[in-house]
C-alpha cells in the first residue's frame, strides 16, 4: 500500500484526459493548474510559453510523454461567449489553433461531465488563442459521435512558389493558414503515394521542405503579426471522389520536429479548403473528405467567404470524431533527475527547442534582415 507521505511527494498533480482523434493524441489537462494571467486565451498562450514552459515539456518529453502526444490546458475564459477557453500546446510550439486537439477537448469536456450533455445535438463555444471557436456536437447514450468545429478564417500566402532545397532542387509550394501557417506540396511531385510504408521518408523530406521555405518566403498574418509564421508542413493527394459523389483526397502533415499527424488534420485541412477555393476545386458548402495516411477522416466545408485583412478568405467548418484512451494524474518527485523530461533524436528527429528560444531567433533574424 502507498503511504500518503509517499504521494504527497509530487510537486504538482495534473489531472490529465487522454483523447484521440482519428489517431492523433491529445493530453487534456482538466486540473492541476488553476487559472493562468491574462484577459484572452492568446494573453494565457503567451504566459505558459514564456513562464510555464515546464508544463508542456513534462506532459509532451519523455519519460511521461512522447513526441507524438499533443496538450491541451483547458482554462476559464473571459469571453462573455464563451463556457471555457484551451491553450494547444505541441511537441515544438504552442499553435494558436488546432482542429483535432479542439475536437479532443471538446469530447473530453462532454463526456468527463465538465459541461452538461445534451443530446441529440449541442452547440458551444470555446476560446482558442485564435479566436472563438464555435462547436457543433452530436450526441447518442452519452457519447459524442460527432465534431464540428469552424474555423476562425483561412486563407492563402502563396500559390506554385519555388523554393530552393538541399539535395532536392526547386520545389513548388503552396503557402496557406489554416490556424497554423502551412507549407503544402504535391506529394507525388517528390515521389510519394502518401502510404504508412513512407512515413519516416515523408517527415525527413516534409521537414526539409518546410525549413526551406520558412526560410525563403514570407508569411505574415495580415490582422495578427504576432502569430508564427511558417511551422507546419502538408503532402497533398489526388482530388477524387467517393462512391457518393464527395469530393475527397488524402494528405499527410508532418508536424515539429519531424513526425506525421495522425489525423487528417483540421487547420491542415481548413488551409488546403483555402487552396481549393483559390483555384477554384471547391465551392462553397461542398463537403470535401479528407483521409489521413492511416485512413481516418474528416468532413469539411467552407461556410462562407470572407476577408482577413484585405486577403481574401474562405471560414472552414471541420467535423470528426474522439475517444477517450485514458484518465491519469501526472506528477514529478523532487527527486525526479528528469522533472521536465527529455528529447533524443531517435525519436524526436531533431531535439526540440523551446518557445522561448525559437521566439528570440526569429527575432533575431528578423532584426538582422
Amino acid at each position: 500500500m502507498v503511504e500518503l507521505e509517499d504521494e504527497m511527494r509530487w510537486s504538482q498533480v495534473l489531472n490529465v484526459v487522454d483523447v484521440h482523434c482519428g489517431g492523433e493524441n491529445a493530453r487534456v489537462v482538466t486540473g492541476g493548474i488553476g487559472d493562468v494571467p491574462g484577459e484572452t486565451m492568446l494573453d494565457k498562450r503567451a504566459y505558459l510559453t514564456e513562464q510555464r514552459d515546464d508544463l508542456r515539456l513534462r506532459l509532451l518529453q519523455e519519460p511521461r510523454g512522447g513526441v507524438i502526444h499533443s496538450a491541451d490546458f483547458v482554462l476559464p475564459s473571459r469571453h462573455p461567449e464563451a463556457q471555457l477557453g484551451y491553450v494547444i500546446a505541441e511537441s515544438t510550439e504552442y499553435p494558436v489553433m488546432s482542429g483535432s486537439n479542439t475536437i479532443c477537448v471538446t469530447t473530453a469536456l462532454l463526456e468527463t461531465g465538465m459541461l452538461p450533455m445534451i443530446e441529440p445535438v449541442m452547440h458551444l463555444a470555446l476560446e482558442s488563442a485564435a479566436g472563438l471557436i464555435r462547436v457543433e456536437c452530436t450526441c447518442a447514450d452519452g457519447k459524442v459521435t460527432s465534431v464540428r468545429f469552424t474555423n476562425q478564417p483561412a486563407f492563402v500566402y502563396h500559390l506554385d512558389a519555388p523554393v530552393e532545397v538541399a539535395g532536392l532542387g526547386t520545389v513548388t509550394v503552396d503557402v496557406a493558414w489554416g490556424g497554423m501557417a502551412y507549407v503544402l506540396v504535391d506529394a507525388a511531385s517528390l515521389g510519394f503515394g502518401i502510404t504508412p510504408d513512407e512515413a519516416r521518408d515523408l517527415c525527413v523530406v516534409g521537414e526539409a521542405v518546410k525549413l526551406a521555405a520558412a526560410a525563403q518566403l514570407p508569411a505574415v498574418h495580415p490582422e495578427h503579426p504576432e502569430f508564427p509564421g511558417i511551422t507546419n508542413f502538408e503532402f497533398t493527394g489526388p482530388l477524387g471522389r467517393t462512391p457518393e459523389g464527395e469530393l475527397t483526397a488524402r494528405n499527410a502533415v508532418v508536424v515539429s520536429p519531424g513526425r506525421l499527424d495522425r489525423s487528417p488534420c483540421g487547420t491542415g485541412t481548413s488551409a488546403r479548403l483555402a487552396v481549393l477555393h483559390a483555384r477554384g476545386l471547391v465551392t462553397t458548402g461542398e463537403n470535401f473528405v479528407h483521409t489521413s495516411i492511416i485512413g481516418s477522416r474528416f468532413d469539411s466545408r467552407i461556410e462562407e467567404l470572407t476577408t482577413v485583412g484585405d486577403v481574401p478568405a474562405v471560414v472552414p467548418s471541420v467535423a470528426g470524431q474522439a475517444w477517450i484512451t485514458q484518465l491519469c494524474q501526472v506528477g514529478v518527485d523532487p527527486s525526479d533527475p528528469f522533472p521536465n523530461g527529455y528529447a533524443l533524436a531517435d525519436t524526436w528527429g531533431a531535439a526540440p527547442p523551446s518557445p522561448v528560444a525559437v521566439r528570440l531567433a526569429t527575432a533575431a533574424a528578423e532584426a538582422r534582415a
